[in-house]
């Protein structure tokens, strides 16, 4: 988790460069479509402090208060990075509304521009290296900043291409309307970190493509007088945790039961690093091990 830092202080100098550069291609030009791509790098950075924050964090050791550690944090993270994203979206539509009745002109569109596509390069690599780093560590941390860097790209896109329209046309009204439809695009991206980050702090079960491999594992032993049941995983933050019942023959003695729980638990581990798994041992032909596979009782 400390090698994680360095993304998150990657993230923090890219929106740095880029408030800089943005906020002097909206001040040469005048509009409010590259102001409002300005006001969203502010985010950019705030976004990125708190990514750093709650990396560190997650990296707490587990204490009295919190036998399970800090690993959610991240989602923590990531929910108010979406806050912040609809924080931004409000401000651009408060900047663009006066613009729909009082169009102004572009200036120096040139200049403007080539500062824009400047600040945008810097996003798109860094939010490249942070997505292969959020996928390699499988942190949602990470995979929040990204996603939010490569919306400020599609969006500082649009924006160039709207504003070098304006140049051509001569239609005014493109550049606030440009920008609100910016804004909405955000708020959808927004909403988007949001939910997926609260579906993470309520425990949802692990994607059903990584339950599959972990019912591939366990398939084998059913044909070895063994079975499972009360299959649970969820995840906290790079954390996966699965637990189940295991139901093996009753004559079979206490070591050869818990070394067929750790040969489990090890291939799960290997094929899903950074997963915490928990068995329990329960006798097979006995009417009372059922009594627990209902989940909810």
């Amino acid at each position: 988790m400390a090698s994680l830092a360095r993304f998150a202080w990657l993230s923090v100098a890219a929106a740095l460069a880029t408030m800089v550069l943005k906020g002097i291609a909206a001040w040469v030009t005048g509009s409010v479509g590259l102001l409002s791509d300005a006001l969203e790098s502010f985010v950019n950075l705030g976004a990125a402090l708190l990514t750093l924050w709650m990396l560190r964090l997650a990296l707490v050791s587990p204490d009295a208060k919190h036998p399970f550690g800090y690993s959610k944090a991240e989602y923590f993270s990531a929910v108010l990075e979406g806050a912040l994203i609809l924080v931004a979206a409000l401000a651009i539509i408060a900047s663009a509304v006066p613009r729909l009745f009082e169009p102004r002109p572009i200036e120096a569109v040139g200049v403007g521009l080539l500062l824009s596509l400047g600040a945008t390069a810097i996003n798109l690599g860094v939010a490249l290296v942070l997505l292969r780093a959020s996928k390699q560590h499988h942190s949602i941390a990470l995979e929040a900043d990204a996603q939010h860097l490569l919306t400020d790209v599609w969006a500082s896109c649009g924006i160039v291409a709207g504003v070098g329209t304006i140049a051509l046309t001569g239609w005014l009204i493109l550049d606030p309307l440009i920008a609100i439809a910016v804004a909405f695009y955000i708020v959808w991206t927004g909403v988007g970190v949001i939910r997926r980050s609260v579906w993470g702090l309520l425990d949802r079960s692990l994607p059903e493509s990584e339950l599959e491999h972990i019912r591939a594992i366990l398939e084998p032993y059913r044909s070895k007088g063994m079975d499972y049941h009360a299959l649970r995983t969820r995840r906290a933050g790079r954390r996966r945790l699965v637990e189940l019942h295991l139901l093996v023959p009753g004559q079979m003695s206490v070591r050869e039961g818990h070394a067929v729980a750790d040969e489990i638990e090890d291939q799960i581990r290997a094929a899903q690093p950074g997963t915490a798994v928990l068995t329990h041992l329960e006798p097979i032909e006995d009417a009372a091990s059922y009594r627990d596979e209902d989940l909810f009782r």
